[in-house]
């Protein structure tokens, strides 16, 4: 019976490995992450693979690239079918994208600008504005009332 196991590649051979064990008909699975539009391997120097243990052991171990396949002295450790599905949940469009300041604020919520000139200025998140993830912002200063136009991406929404 076909499990999924970690592989440990060797430094920056995620892709490598990948490559080579879909050329040689196997089921991998390496998440990629996009962050600040760069693209990386969510897990360096892991990868997941279906294989048959111990019939494959032998030909996954010694594949050009693989470090170790993950375990104890007794052999690989099978990794649950629903670790692998609950990963894959997160993708969007084949990538994962992390909330870089955690939660998403809605409107009404109390934020703070995170990133850029404006960093540190606190605000009501207004509206969301199509263009670009843009959002408008209420700011409330002692006797000064404005509104500002910023990237959701780089809002924190306070507690």
């Amino acid at each position: 019976m076909k499990n999924w196991y970690i592989l440990n590649t060797k430094p920056k051979k995620e892709s490598q490995v990948e490559r080579l064990f879909l050329e040689a008909g196997f089921e991998v699975y390496n998440p990629k992450l996009k962050q600040d539009e760069r693209i990386s391997p969510f897990f360096s120097g892991y990868a997941f693979l279906r294989f048959e243990h111990p019939k494959d052991y032998q030909l996954v171990k010694y594949t050009r690239g693989v470090k170790k396949v993950v375990g104890s002295p007794g052999g690989p450790i099978p990794v649950p079918e629903e670790m692998i599905e609950g990963i894959k949940a997160r993708e969007v469009n084949g990538l994962i994208e992390l909330d870089k300041y955690g939660e998403e604020p809605s409107v009404g919520d109390e934020i703070q600008i995170m990133e850029g000139p404006l960093k540190g200025i606190r605000g009501i998140f207004k509206r969301e504005m199509t263009q670009n993830e843009r959002v408008l912002i209420l700011l409330n200063y002692v006797a000064y009332q404005g509104q500002l136009i910023v990237e959701k991406k780089k809002l924190k929404k306070i507690l």
